[in-house]
């Protein structure tokens, strides 16, 4: 019989070709049947989706069918993939169904839908152009030529201000290597929110400033104090020291006056954070949060040598506030808690003699 028949072999009796003949016919039966049952699970709803598969699965591997109606198969289970969420799946099935069947529009349209939700995008527009072409007049694949074309140009804005916000930050990153600044973790963050300094279009770095009243742990905020001023400008920002001005609302003696008041920085708050963690930091908030960053290894940002927490005199450092923010920040033992802290006393206060003496340390 010409089921125990080798493969490729051709059949010699007329026996031989009945019983092929019947085989065909029963498997093109069986491959129609599969189909109709497919059909029928699709339209049952979401839950005979992947029974709706299996049947369109088995009616493929009959190998029965001709090419042009193979490729409904095909197209059949690339929707059934899409509703499932198998896209890549579903992108396949209709790269199939479009080598047996070219002009096959429904398996155009379900190539273009799962290209765009791979986010394939060219490959989706190339699709739906090809389809329009065949068929000027679909409606649905117009539509989702839109949506492709307004999604490739939203991702690629989205990409364009991921790359500026990248290069931004390196060049910050840069700026701090040249400069000698060291970046230490945020201390403060809770008082300020997020907050970084910024590079101008004169490679001027433009800090914000965080200024603690020590004695009674209250603060100022300056948002903009550029690295080329020097402090005598930072303290004239604070109108708290104006001759107008009202005093402080816990300064009951009226001891923090412009010239009483003095500036300190900590010495060796902490250790300097290696270039990545800096550079994350900078991108921080920004569209370039998320985005994969090569080339920066984890050193330190500066070769200079500096003390770290333990390894060097730690305690306050008065400012001389006739020095530039810029001298102030490159001293080997400042590390800086992601924005510059202060520290304010006045050498009025009894306060003072603590502070002066190390007795008073930031809380932790």
């Amino acid at each position: 019989m010409a089921l125990w028949m080798e493969a490729g072999s051709e059949p010699l009796t007329e026996n031989e070709k009945a019983d092929l003949e019947a085989i065909s016919a029963l498997k093109e039966s069986a491959a129609i049947e599969f189909k109709e049952q497919g059909n029928e699970c699709v339209k049952k709803g979401k839950k005979h989706y992947s029974e709706a598969v299996e049947n369109y699965t088995k009616a493929i591997d009959q190998r029965a069918l001709s090419d042009s109606e193979t490729s409904i198969l095909f197209s059949n289970r690339a929707h059934v993939n899409l509703l499932l969420g198998n896209y890549r799946r579903a992108l396949t099935d209709a790269e199939e169904a479009l080598k047996l069947g070219p002009d096959n529009v429904k398996a155009v349209y379900r190539a273009a839908k799962a290209s765009m939700s791979l986010d394939l995008l060219s490959e989706a527009i190339s699709y739906c152009e090809k389809g329009i072409k065949s068929d000027p007049s679909n409606e649905d694949m117009k539509k989702l030529l839109k949506q492709v074309t307004l999604k490739k140009k939203e991702k690629e804005e989205h990409e364009a201000e991921v790359s500026r916000a990248v290069v931004e930050a390196k060049a910050c990153l840069s700026v701090f290597e040249n400069r000698g600044v060291k970046i230490g973790k945020a201390m403060y963050r809770e008082l300020t929110g997020l907050k970084k300094p910024v590079l101008d279009q004169s490679n001027i770095l433009h800090w914000p400033i965080l200024l603690l009243y020590a004695e009674a742990m209250t603060s100022d905020f300056v948002e903009d104090f550029c690295e080329t001023d020097i402090f005598l400008f930072l303290l004239s920002a604070v109108n708290m020291f104006s001759d107008d001005s009202p005093p402080l609302p816990w300064d009951t003696n009226h001891e923090y006056t412009r010239e009483a008041i003095e500036l300190y920085y900590e010495a060796n708050s902490g250790t300097p954070l290696p270039r990545s963690r800096v550079l994350q930091y900078l991108l921080e908030g920004t569209k370039g949060s998320q985005a994969e960053t090569t080339g920066d290894e984890d050193t330190s940002l500066t070769k200079t040598p500096y003390n770290v927490k333990g390894k060097g005199p730690s305690g306050m450092v008065k400012v001389n506030e006739r020095r530039t923010l810029h001298d102030v920040l490159k001293e080997s033992n400042f590390v800086i808690p992601e924005i510059p802290v202060f520290y304010i006393v006045s050498k009025r206060s009894k306060f003072y003699k603590d502070f002066a003496a190390g007795k008073w340390s930031p809380p932790c």
